[in-house]
């Protein structure tokens, strides 16, 4: 009997995209993604979204659902994976749940018992513009961004405010809204794997690579046309992603084009930091090394198991 679904988690750059492209071509699968940045349309390069190619050879669920001016959250993840994922059941098919963003793995396997960490990046920020503009401005803004949890603070309540704005910059909604992610899926026959590297300058190198191919394809030219196109400002989600953000402050003439390379590389090298950090304690995952020569020969006959194929 096929699996129920399967994920295929991993960092930033490890070769997700490509492998889930090429089990989807031997496979009966259909390919979720799981990216809080592939949500949004006309946000392309910085995203490292598939191209039309590629979405030809294998279609992706759950990518360019919203303008980067709206927000997305774990909750709503939940609710369209779910709803997703049966209809690809129905079509006689199996999930393939790609990505990298482990807070929506997180609430679509095992709920949100815990939080996300504290990201120390954010927090700082936070505080530098408590201390020009008052934390009664930060509550403003969290009333913007989850009015909900705004509602029950004080406007000078500083711990609170803080940690409600630090997880609405990280998980890209509202605090709220991670408690509709509680309750788990119950699902026995659920594939995982997760991609690592053996090597972790392999993935730097990679990581260094791609931004900088990023920027050649045109990311901040992509960013000047949102700005235009939409009324963004620097503290949305969506102009929180990696890339976008450093790309911002260049727009703005806050830093130099080998800063923008730099700050960007750097970031993302982070964010696949934070990723890996998720991963290691996922202990029902499968680890295997993203960089192995025979990883696509393995991987198959594993799903050849699975799907019970000669």
């Amino acid at each position: 009997m096929p699996p129920y679904a399967i994920s295929l988690m991993g960092p930033t750059a490890s070769g997700k995209t490509d492998l889930a492209v090429w089990l989807c071509q031997r496979f009966p699968l259909e390919i979720v993604s799981v990216d809080s940045a592939l949500v949004y349309r006309a946000m392309n390069i910085g995203t490292a979204k598939p191209d039309a190619a590629t979405l030809t050879q294998a279609p992706h669920h759950l990518i360019d659902l919203l303008p980067p001016t709206e927000a997305y959250s774990a909750g709503r993840f939940k609710q369209d994976a779910l709803a997703v994922m049966a209809a690809i059941r129905a079509r006689g098919n199996v999930p393939l749940l790609v990505g990298g963003t482990m807070l929506y793995f997180r609430a679509l396997r095992g709920g949100l018992d815990d939080l996300p960490p504290a990201d120390p990046a954010i927090r700082a920020e936070l505080e530098a513009q408590a201390a020009i503009e008052g934390w009664p401005a930060l509550h403003a803004r969290l009333r913007d961004l989850d009015p909900e949890t705004a509602a029950r603070l004080q406007p000078n309540d500083s711990q609170r405010i803080q940690r409600a704005l630090e997880l609405c910059l990280t998980t890209g909604g509202p605090m709220s809204a991670l408690f509709i992610a509680q309750t788990p899926v119950a699902q026995d026959n659920w594939l995982e794997f997760a991609l690592f590297p053996a090597d972790r300058v392999w993935l730097h190198q990679r990581i260094n690579l791609r931004f900088g191919q990023m920027l050649e394809q045109g990311l901040v030219e992509e960013l000047r046309e949102l700005r235009v196109r939409y009324a963004l400002h620097p503290g949305m989600p969506s102009m929180r992603c990696v890339g976008y953000r450093q790309a911002w402050r260049f727009l703005d003439e806050e830093i130099d084009a080998a800063t923008l390379y730099e700050q960007g590389a750097a970031a993302t090298r982070q964010l696949a930091k934070r990723q890996l950090t998720w991963l290691r304690s996922w202990d029902s995952a499968i680890k295997l090394e993203c960089a192995a020569p025979d990883l696509r020969d393995l991987i198959a006959r594993l799903f050849q198991q699975q799907f019970a194929m000669p």
